[in-house]
């Protein structure tokens, strides 16, 4: 199952390194290094249950590998397990069975992780904290003991909904669509029931991809801080799966927390458009392409290999990126902005962040903008673990 916004391929539009990355000082190095790094959302199994291994190196298949984790500097990452909306039960068990044969295959590199405890233990060991965080309510199959399964195999989060609508919570997608009734958006008494059940397990409730009634009777209903995984600022882009001021400012209330995500199209409000304008210049390429038997990826690949400069030019800047970031930080303040990178389930990200490699990069940019080590240690993992620890079981 290929996973998201793929308006042209990974390995067409990431993977053919242009970005150059030289290095001007050496303090942000050190500083990005000496803080915890925690990233909510990354896809790669998806990739892996494809057949791909991340010891290898992936370079231009895709944003994550084990080597790369390394060198970006990420101390935890939580893996999304994730499907379409013909996801199951079964299937999420199927992703976390992988993860955890790749943490046994690699023990010296990345370590299981359940807890802010299991995360600290890792980094002293030298070690990457693997998490794993459940995208798409629909694989607990409405079931609340699939949900305390899914817990005790290290399911430390829940994204509540993907696109698609379970039949107790309603999506951004769906809530936005127009074929909803007002009566039916929201969550339903099941719905109440496993917010409550999660906050009782100490799973988190992610609140990206929800729609906004469902939002708000989360907010209703939790008794702990939110997760917002992998999600951007709607004030700068008004796109359905971005948040906007009043629900930033009851995540803040709530003591939760927003993650950015780092797909182009939202964080650039421009971006779809350009992509339309660029596959239009060139319709008359890709229908000879298609012609010839080409599918739609390797007409993008193509397209991608022939116009480089073109295809990277359509990625936004990565001052865009720290753009969000500030938006919620003068919104309701420092302690309640993170990353969700949502690398490897998005088929662009902003200039220069090309994989996981690249995450120094942030870090580099927010001393440019004037945070302090403080701040920057917040954002770059300690508002997170501030959450994690909120909602777990004592």
């Amino acid at each position: 199952m290929k996973k998201k916004h793929l308006l042209f391929s990974i390995t067409a539009l990431l993977g053919l390194g242009f970005a150059s990355h030289t290095a001007s000082a050496q303090d942000y190095k050190k500083l990005h290094q000496n803080a915890l790094l925690v990233d909510t959302h990354n896809d790669v199994l998806i990739s892996v249950m494809e057949g791909l291994d991340i010891s290898q190196d992936l370079s231009g298949k895709t944003h994550s590998d084990l080597a790369r984790f390394k060198k970006g500097g990420v101390d935890a990452q939580f893996f999304s397990v994730w499907s379409d909306e013909t996801g199951t039960f079964k299937y999420a068990n199927q992703q976390i069975d992988s993860l955890q044969a790749i943490a046994r295959r690699h023990p010296d590199k990345m370590m299981l992780a359940n807890s802010t405890a299991d995360i600290q233990r890792a980094v002293k060991g030298g070690k990457m904290a693997a998490l794993i965080g459940v995208e798409g309510g629909h694989m607990i199959e409405s079931d609340l003991q699939k949900l305390e399964k899914l817990y005790n195999r290290g399911t430390r989060y829940l994204t509540l909904t993907w696109n698609n609508s379970t039949p107790w919570a309603t999506s951004a997608m769906d809530e936005t669509s127009g074929k909803l009734k007002e009566s039916e958006k929201g969550l339903s008494d099941l719905g109440r029931q496993i917010v409550r059940r999660m906050n009782e397990l100490g799973m988190m409730v992610d609140v990206s991809h929800v729609g906004e009634k469902t939002f708000w009777d989360v907010m209703e209903v939790t008794k702990k801080p939110v997760l917002v995984s992998h999600s951007s600022v709607y004030s700068i882009n008004p796109v359905f799966r971005n948040l906007k001021d009043e629900q930033i400012r009851a995540i803040a209330k709530n003591g939760g927390v927003v993650q950015l995500n780092f797909f182009s199209g939202f964080l650039d409000s421009t971006f779809v458009s350009r992509v339309n304008a660029f596959q239009a210049a060139h319709q008359q390429e890709a229908d000879s392409l298609k012609a010839q038997g080409y599918q739609n990826e390797g007409i993008m690949d193509y397209l991608a290999t022939t116009y480089p400069a073109d295809v990277q030019n359509l990625r936004p800047p990565l001052s865009l990126l720290l753009d969000h970031l500030d938006y919620i930080v003068k919104l309701v303040g420092v302690d309640y902005v993170g990353l969700g990178s949502d690398f490897d389930g998005i088929s662009s990200a902003p200039q220069q962040l090309d994989g996981v490699q690249d995450y120094p990069l942030v870090t580099k940019e927010l001393l440019a903008r004037g945070y302090g080590e403080k701040d920057i240690k917040k954002i770059l993992g300690g508002n997170f673990m501030r959450v994690f620890k909120a909602n777990e079981v004592k």
